[in-house]
């Protein structure tokens, strides 16, 4: 059409065909892995390796409701897998950069819950490790560019953002839970200091998570909400630790607090009131 701006639609390559099967088969291995997660195929992840990873076996550990995030989280994967397979998101430039980060989420996902099956708690630091680190880059990529709906700020942004925001507490949790497993007992008393440097180190990540990936509340909630459950495990659960309760929810308090920040500090301009709608 003469005089109009709207540039072509980019076609749909051999590239983007591989990636859309990708991430379906990332997607349905993610949900295999899952099934031995809950127990259905497997144990329990709360009672594989030796309980290591249980609700109760350490000062870090979330209580056990905090893990029903992970039902938005793999509805949201779900979701983003039928999403990003239409034609016409297959080709945007966001998913171009972050699919094939996002099928690797879910492989290590999967993988990181067919390794504590195997009592390997080591190795399951090492994958999750990777794991935080692959949304870590997926979400500074999303930062490019912001989300043209709603529905794409849900199903895109808001899913990886709990996504990544979890992962960081469980990150965390996991390095210790490793530690404990391997017989590291400095005490009662510098065991909780432990527990406190810590959950400092889990809000710093909050903190850097908000400067550098626009202050996105989904990572800040998914982050407040395993600390805030650290925080109950603490104070209501065995092993109980008042110090190591208020602590977490200090670092939850950070951590929003943070993301908020970076929101009223932005300059308002056009291309800031678009990110500050971000998930």
């Amino acid at each position: 059409m003469p005089g109009s701006t709207t540039p072509p639609a980019a076609a749909l390559t051999s590239s983007d065909q591989a990636r859309r099967v990708a991430v379906i088969a990332a997607e349905i291995f993610c949900v295999v892995g899952t099934l031995f997660g809950i127990g259905v195929l497997g144990t329990r992840v709360e009672e594989s390796s030796g309980g290591a990873l249980a609700a109760t076996a350490t000062l870090v550990a979330p209580a056990g409701p905090a893990f029903s995030i992970w039902t938005a989280i793999y509805l949201g994967l779900l979701a983003y897998a039928v999403w990003q397979a239409l034609p016409a998101n297959a080709v945007r430039e966001r998913v171009r950069s972050t699919g094939w980060l996002a099928a690797a989420s879910m492989v290590l996902n999967a993988t990181w819950l067919l390794v504590t099956q195997q009592g390997w708690i080591w190795a399951s630091v090492v994958v999750i490790v990777a794991l935080a680190l692959t949304l870590g880059v997926l979400l500074r990529r999303l930062t490019r560019e912001p989300a043209r709906s709603t529905w794409e700020q849900v199903v895109l942004d808001g899913t990886f953002g709990l996504y990544l925001g979890w992962v960081a507490v469980a990150t965390c949790a996991n390095i210790t839970a490793a530690l404990v497993d391997s017989g590291v007992d400095l005490g009662a008393t510098a065991n909780q200091a432990a527990a406190v440097v810590v959950l400092a180190v889990a809000a710093g990540l909050g903190i850097v998570f908000a400067r550098r990936l626009g202050g996105r509340w989904s990572v800040a909630a998914a982050m407040a909400w395993g600390l805030a459950w650290i925080a109950v495990g603490r104070l209501g659960d065995e092993p109980s630790s008042v110090v190591t309760g208020i602590a977490a929810v200090v670092a939850a308090v950070v951590v929003v607090v943070a993301a908020g920040r970076w929101h009223t500090r932005r300059p308002a301009t056009p291309e800031t009131s678009r990110r500050l709608r971000t998930v």
